[in-house]
């Protein structure tokens, strides 16, 4: 935990410590979420590799350990999230060393997840930074995303009142604690 520093107030004091200690724990449990989603799908890579008839034998692995896991684990386990799961490592290879368990996961799941809609690995990137260095909630990246905002940005010659109208637009989206993790 952060370094607690007391004052003469101790609801304030109080308060500091719940909210310091809740950012913290959604930090870690998304960190952990990111780096569990990212080994199921560095795993059924590896198993999509040995198969003989690529497509259809990775397509019946996926039905397959749906059903599997969604018995034993209940919903969260469909094709449709063990497809990002899969997409996730292809997309982000190198943001967990597997030989060191070493994260480089900046961004909660629900954050790459939307920047798995984008498909130019340059501009996916580049939402990821500023999506990081921004604090920018999923929503905001998501409205970015959805308003193209990174060409906006590159195509005009006034990209601080581009920038200022996307803070206008996603000020509501900021301020809800419940959307930023970071």
């Amino acid at each position: 935990m952060s370094i607690y520093q007391k004052s003469e107030n101790i609801l304030s004091d109080i308060q500091n410590i719940i909210e310091t200690s809740q950012r913290q724990a959604y930090h870690a449990v998304n960190t952990i979420l990111s780096q569990r989603n990212w080994l199921i799908g560095y795993r059924i890579a590896a198993e999509e590799i040995d198969g003989s008839d690529r497509a259809e034998y990775g397509a019946n692995i996926i039905k397959k350990l749906s059903k599997e896991l969604t018995t034993k684990y209940g919903k969260g386990y469909d094709r449709s999230n063990l497809y990002h799961c899969l997409r996730f490592y292809k997309e982000f290879p190198q943001i967990v060393d597997t030989a060191c368990r070493q994260s480089h996961i900046r961004l909660s799941w629900s954050h790459y997840r939307a920047l798995l809609q984008v498909a130019d690995s340059a501009v996916r990137s580049w939402y990821e930074k500023e999506a990081y260095e921004q604090t920018w909630s999923v929503r905001t990246l998501q409205r970015n995303i959805n308003m193209q905002y990174y060409y906006r940005i590159l195509q005009s010659q006034h990209k601080e009142l581009v920038e200022q109208e996307m803070l206008e637009k996603t000020s509501d989206f900021q301020n809800d604690k419940s959307e930023c993790y970071l």
